[in-house]
């Protein structure tokens, strides 16, 4: 489940209940409210996150998994999904917008001429079904065989491929270009996004 935060109380969302039962909870949730999204600090994701929601502002901030070689190992990471942004809920009847704008960790409110920009709410609810409870999205369910991918975990990370075939055990076979020759590599289906 997602934990937001509605005026300092927490509403938690559970991922696993169907998608209308979902757009019931987030339309009682945010009948007065509307998604923006907030323009971050260098490197002050967390920071600016967390005080937000001491304001008692909602965030979503979905993180996507990578592996990174420290030390000549790999270990997975989360990052966000959308580097140097947060998507914060808010009632701008209420002129609160302005609070965003002076948290620590935010630049600013992403804004077309005066006030800012809203973004539609089912975009910020497709992306919610998508994420697991901590926030990471989920792999996909539409990658066919053709499809060009990037790897994102394991010694191959940042490797564009080409899919080859999907078994039913959900492994997902790409073809990669090793010393000129086409290569079949075995990778799980959270370990490869569309490039």
């Amino acid at each position: 489940m997602i934990c937001a935060t509605a005026s300092l109380h927490p509403v938690a969302i559970p991922l696993s209940m169907p998608p209308e039962s979902l757009e019931r909870q987030m339309t009682a949730i945010d009948r007065d409210t509307s998604w923006f999204l907030a323009q971050l600090k260098p490197n002050s994701a967390k920071i600016a996150e967390r005080n937000l929601h001491r304001q008692g502002f909602r965030t979503f901030l979905p993180l996507g998994e990578e592996t990174q070689r420290k030390g000549g190992r790999f270990i997975p990471i989360k990052r966000p999904l959308f580097p140097g942004y947060i998507f914060v809920a808010l009632d701008v009847t209420h002129g609160r917008w302005r609070a965003v704008n002076s948290t620590q960790g935010v630049a600013r409110l992403v804004s077309f001429g005066r006030d800012p920009a809203v973004v539609p709410p089912a975009l910020v609810e497709a992306l919610m079904l998508r994420c697991t409870e901590d926030g990471a999205m989920q792999l996909l369910d539409d990658l066919a065989p053709g499809d060009r991918v990037k790897l994102t975990k394991g010694p191959f990370s940042d490797f564009v491929a080409d899919v080859a075939t999907i078994d039913p055990q959900r492994r997902v076979w790409v073809l990669l270009d090793i010393m000129g020759a086409p290569t079949r590599v075995a990778v799980p289906p959270d370990g490869v996004r569309p490039f």
